[in-house]
């Protein structure tokens, strides 16, 4: 069961992926997956300096409604997540400094709904295109031409990763913070 998957959209999937523009970018997500049984458990995702694209006025009023009405608010957005074994029970928008941030709480059933991870005992594993950048791990990073992955030891409670999106640093992006209203 080998599936290889870009970060891109390994972080697009709990987050932005539903988003219909794609013009929203990232700096990085961090997911920590705690584990009740091999197959089950809870997942935190923490998207960092979320920033748009947008060319005009239009597009930016697009990213807003997607990432400030339906990402944050729409029980459409819920729905859609189940539908793919991601059980949302929590959803927020965060402002720090001057970055806008999103932290992501879901409950799952089958450990292969959380990015494609693969249990097979004694290990669960995460792979990767050889592009991808992994941040940091509590697991082992195994490198090879063809592919990148992350591996844990089934002994542990908690598997973290943390992955590399995007630059945003960049002049063409404008942050969502200035945008954010805490209501």
């Amino acid at each position: 069961m080998f599936r290889k998957l870009t970060a891109l959209k390994i972080i697009s999937i709990i987050m932005l992926a539903v988003l219909m523009q794609g013009c929203l970018h990232f700096n990085t997500a961090s997911y920590k997956i705690e584990l009740k049984d091999s197959n089950s458990g809870s997942v935190t995702v923490f998207v960092k300096d979320i920033k748009s694209d947008a060319m005009d006025k239009s597009e930016l009023n697009e990213d807003k409604k997607n990432l400030f009405d339906f990402a944050l608010k729409s029980e459409k957005f819920i729905e859609q997540m189940e539908s793919e074994g991601k059980f949302i029970t929590d959803r927020k928008l965060i402002l720090d400094s001057t970055n806008l941030n999103a932290t992501i709480k879901y409950d799952f059933k089958n450990i292969n709904d959380v990015e494609g991870i693969v249990y097979e005992d004694p290990f669960y594993y995460l792979t990767l295109q050889p592009g991808d950048s992994v941040v940091s791990t509590n697991g082992k990073i195994i490198e090879s031409k063809d592919y990148k992955r992350i591996i844990w030891d089934n002994s542990l409670d908690t598997l973290e990763f943390e992955m590399f999106s995007d630059d945003t640093n960049g002049d063409n992006l404008t942050s969502m913070a200035v945008y954010y209203n805490k209501e």
